[in-house]
């Protein structure tokens, strides 16, 4: 049976780990081939560690085990040439690209690095700028074969509420996260209007907590324990666990698969109900 992204290429950042790899994995077992993205080396005011070069390879690995193909270079999304080169490459590779997930991304809210201003201005630019400029390095690509695409970004319940929770949690951090991630959903209606007679469909996607290493780490979890209110907070309306990454790769099949084809311009929460609240 042919899978529905067969022919497919699907560009991912932050594609090392976490909801990246989950992504690459789970579009690679659809058909499509990947371009994986991901910086692999610490961010100073990020304070928790962050994906390594062997995570990249491992995302590889797990790939390949699907039996399709896979491009993966490190580099970082503030870096608009180093993201062409990339796209560049992925293209010559595979001749196209069809999905645009862009989902890297960084939780500077927690660890002493949170005061700090390099903590905004990281965040924006990673989770702001990064995502304009990950869209804008691949679109040529995708309007190149003139068969349409999907773009879906991946913002957060933050970009729907604050991820502060009171004083007590406020920090440059947060703030920027919340911004950025708010920010996010401002792009994404930009390109749903401006690309839509291109039958290319752009959406947001918004989890609450993931169960990746962004928020399984030291500095998060003496973060909640120091701040009662914040974990309290963070809670889904449904009695769940933290979400595993794949049912975030599931929204994100859906968005780009036939499922989706009616759906652009969409903010779609996968949350277990944390932004109802």
């Amino acid at each position: 049976m042919t899978s529905q992204f067969e022919g497919k290429v699907a560009f991912i950042t932050g594609a090392a780990r976490g909801q990246g790899r989950a992504h690459a994995v789970r579009f690679a077992e659809e058909g499509a081939d990947i371009i994986a993205f991901d910086l692999c080396e610490q961010v100073d005011s990020v304070g928790y560690p962050m994906a390594t070069p062997e995570d990249l390879d491992e995302t590889v690995n797990l790939v390949e085990k699907t039996g399709r193909r896979i491009v993966a270079e490190r580099g970082d999304v503030r870096d608009f040439d180093r993201l062409t080169e990339v796209v560049g490459r992925g293209v010559d590779e595979f001749g196209r690209i069809d999905f645009v997930l862009a989902n890297a991304g960084v939780f500077p809210a927690i660890g002493d690095q949170r005061n700090t201003m390099a903590s905004f201005i990281d965040a924006v630019d990673i989770m702001l700028k990064g995502v304009y400029y990950t869209i804008e390095a691949a679109l040529p690509a995708v309007l190149d074969h003139g068969d349409g695409g999907v773009v879906v970004i991946t913002s957060s319940a933050a970009g729907l509420k604050s991820v502060s929770s009171g004083f007590d949690t406020m920090s440059h951090g947060a703030a920027g996260y919340t911004a950025a991630k708010h920010g996010v959903v401002g792009l994404m209606r930009h390109y749903a209007n401006s690309l839509a007679t291109k039958n290319i469909r752009v959406n947001s996607v918004h989890p609450g907590g993931v169960a990746t290493p962004m928020i399984f780490n030291e500095a998060a979890g003496r973060f909640v324990e120091e701040h009662a209110g914040f974990g309290a907070a963070q809670q889904p309306l449904l009695p769940i666990a933290p979400v595993e990454p794949e049912a975030i790769s599931d929204a994100m099949v859906y968005l780009c698969g036939p499922s989706g084809r009616y759906l652009t311009g969409v903010a779609l929460p996968v949350d277990g109900g944390l932004t109802a609240k």
